[in-house]
């Protein structure tokens, strides 16, 4: 429901608008003063703002000032007495929507409000479609669970506040760290990655921080570690509940100080907006001494948890449809329809590994059809059989004679790969051992065909 928060020192007008606006469909807070109205912000939010422009303790132009520091995209209109347009233009210069002279036609209230909405709505999807560009792949939030936590995201993105994203494995977390990064002021600036489970403890130090050359056996020149490449711009800590406590406490000093230090070099100062995420219970962690509490504090500013799959089965249909997209044309296929049983089906699936089984389930679909058709039977009998690399070589694991020679192949090496990763249970080495390849090269099949980079 839209929430619409009402500001005025006047208790009448406060009791009018929330009767006015609540028989008009929408969730109203009230707050009785400019100070209190940007707490009630801060605190609670809301898509559109109704702010007297005179009160005594805040006035309404200092109040627009707090708010749009906090959410620039909120709509803010001014309610002014007779005899006030001229500073309610100025505010509109100052980034109001608009002005509403006192004393107003309640129809035209509820009129402005939801032209309000509806401009805030065209604005949040136009930054939807800037995120998805910058991304390369769609945003799906047809859910009401997701679309709350997208609207912390933007609400949150434009702050330079460190943002700690929890939820399970599979999620999208990595997803929305890029949306984050795509709607804060540093957009323009590096977005880096760093995986704190996909790589070595031993090497973390100096993937995070760099090092100078001959620092160690085999530095055979320096290396600028992620914090430094993310100067000025955002660095995405994925499972940071990995990192071993002696990468914490230099993690801690780049929060608190900005300072990094190279393995074997000089202190060096960086701009860095940190987002993390972690599909671990941090505050538990910390409390059973296996991850610094100082830390956790420091990146637990801003907590979004974010949804698991069986909390969102309304984006589980657009999201067979995008990922059926991205697949089939990643494959060299042409367009695929979908059984709407089997869309029935996913949609009471448990999903465990949540957007990314998903994303996996309709990837190997894909690659093990003969048909230009995804149906329930297809997924039954690949439910009901083992993963193994065995199967994979099939026929039925061909992506069809009509498919060029590199799709085939490609499909063919993801579904013996993912089939390894399933039976080893993720563990990388063991998948490695299993296929006869190095660890290096698994991850980067592994990043190749999108089955470590969902997080």
């Amino acid at each position: 429901m839209t929430r619409v928060l009402v500001i005025d020192d006047e208790p009448s007008m406060r009791f009018t608008l929330e009767a006015v606006l609540g028989d008009a469909g929408f969730e109203v807070d009230a707050a009785d003063g400019g100070a209190n109205g940007i707490a009630a912000f801060e605190a609670h939010g809301a898509d559109v703002v109704l702010t007297d422009l005179a009160m005594p303790d805040v006035d309404g132009m200092k109040v627009l000032a707090a708010l749009r520091a906090q959410d620039p995209s909120v709509p803010v209109m001014m309610l002014t007495a007779h005899g006030s347009e001229r500073v309610a233009v100025s505010a509109m210069k100052a980034g109001a929507l608009d002005y509403l002279p006192k004393p107003f036609d309640p129809d035209e209230i509820v009129l402005a409000v939801r032209r309000a909405v509806e401009q805030r709505s065209l604005k949040l999807e136009n930054a939807r479609l800037r995120t998805e560009a910058s991304i390369g792949r769609p945003i799906i939030a047809e859910s009401p669970a997701i679309r709350r936590v997208l609207d912390v995201v933007v609400r949150v993105a434009p702050k330079d506040v460190t943002v700690l994203l929890t939820g399970e494995s599979g999620v999208g977390k990595d997803v929305l760290a890029a949306t984050l990064h795509a709607h804060s002021r540093r957009a323009k600036k590096p977005l880096v990655r760093f995986n704190a489970a996909a790589i070595p403890s031993e090497l973390a130090e100096s993937e995070l921080f760099g090092h100078a050359k001959g620092a160690f056996t085999g530095a055979h020149q320096s290396r600028v570690g992620y914090f430094q490449q993310a100067d000025k711009g955002t660095l995405f800590i994925d499972e940071i509940g990995e990192l071993p406590m002696s990468m914490q406490a230099k993690v801690l000093r780049a929060l608190q100080s900005g300072e990094v230090q190279p393995v074997g070099g000089r202190a060096e100062h960086v701009d860095v907006r940190l987002v993390v995420a972690t599909n671990r219970d941090l505050a538990a962690e910390a409390k059973a001494g296996r991850f610094r509490e100082d830390l956790y504090y420091r990146l637990n500013v801003v907590p979004i948890r974010v949804p698991p799959l069986r909390e969102r089965l309304d984006d589980i249909e657009p999201l067979v449809h995008a990922f059926v997209h991205t697949y089939a044309d990643r494959y060299g296929m042409g367009p695929v329809s979908v059984d709407p049983a089997l869309v029935d089906a996913l949609k009471v699936h448990t999903w465990p590994g949540n957007v990314r089984e998903l994303e996996n389930t309709v990837a190997r679909l894909l690659a093990l059809t003969a048909e230009d058709h995804l149906s329930l039977a297809l997924w039954r009998s690949l439910d009901q059989a083992p993963q193994s690399s065995s199967r994979s070589l099939s026929p039925g694991g061909d992506p069809g004679p009509s498919r060029p020679l590199r799709a085939r192949v490609e499909a063919f090496e993801r579904s013996i790969i993912l089939a390894e990763f399933d039976r080893s249970n993720k563990n990388q080495s063991e998948t490695a051992r299993r296929l006869g390849v190095s660890r290096p090269a698994l991850i980067e099949k592994l990043h190749k065909y999108g089955l470590l980079d969902r997080g």
